[in-house]
């Protein structure tokens, strides 16, 4: 038998893209076309469809609380998501962990910025497979997608990218 610190460590490997066994990315993502549809149901029960935030920037970020890189990234994109809140930022965060672990995942998203809520099911309709993590989609106010992870070979974003793919597509903020 095998301690489940090991399994999960493994499970963490396979999933951060340590292994890069799987295919990379979906074959119904092209930039310049429209998102596929994505529904965030949040630890507090909201649902927020893609498709209601038209006239937003949508960052879609798949994460996990036992992959060590989503655990770097989630503070940068909370605090870039909080700076650009009023200037039409939306990130909705996608938690990979199981119900069983809800109490870490809620820990995890009572520091962040942004909605966060459990996937459930790593086999997104038009995203495919979510197994390398973190992975993010970006999507720009008029639903299209403009960044693709899956492309990616670094896919955790820094704040380079954040400044070069989303802020161009921000709106100035209101007064």
């Amino acid at each position: 038998m095998f301690p489940i610190s090991l399994l999960r460590r493994l499970a963490a490997a396979c999933l951060c893209g340590v292994l890069g066994l799987l295919p990379a990315h979906a074959s119904d993502l092209h930039i310049g076309q429209p998102a596929p549809e994505i529904v965030l149901n949040t630890l507090d029960g909201a649902h927020i469809p893609l498709h209601e935030l038209r006239g937003k920037t949508v960052i879609l970020t798949f994460w996990a609380t036992w992959c060590d890189p989503c655990r770097e990234e989630l503070p940068l994109l909370s605090r870039f998501a909080q700076a650009h809140a009023d200037e039409g930022l939306v990130v909705l965060g996608f938690s990979l962990d199981s119900p069983d672990t809800l109490a870490e995942v809620r820990q995890v998203a009572s520091s962040l910025h942004f909605a966060t809520g459990l996937l459930g099911d790593p086999h997104v309709a038009g995203y495919g497979r979510i197994w390398r993590l973190p992975v993010s989609f970006v999507v720009d106010p008029h639903g299209m997608l403009v960044y693709d992870g899956w492309s990616d070979k670094q896919p955790a974003l820094t704040e380079d990218k954040l400044e070069k793919i989303v802020t161009p597509l921000l709106k100035p903020p209101s007064r």
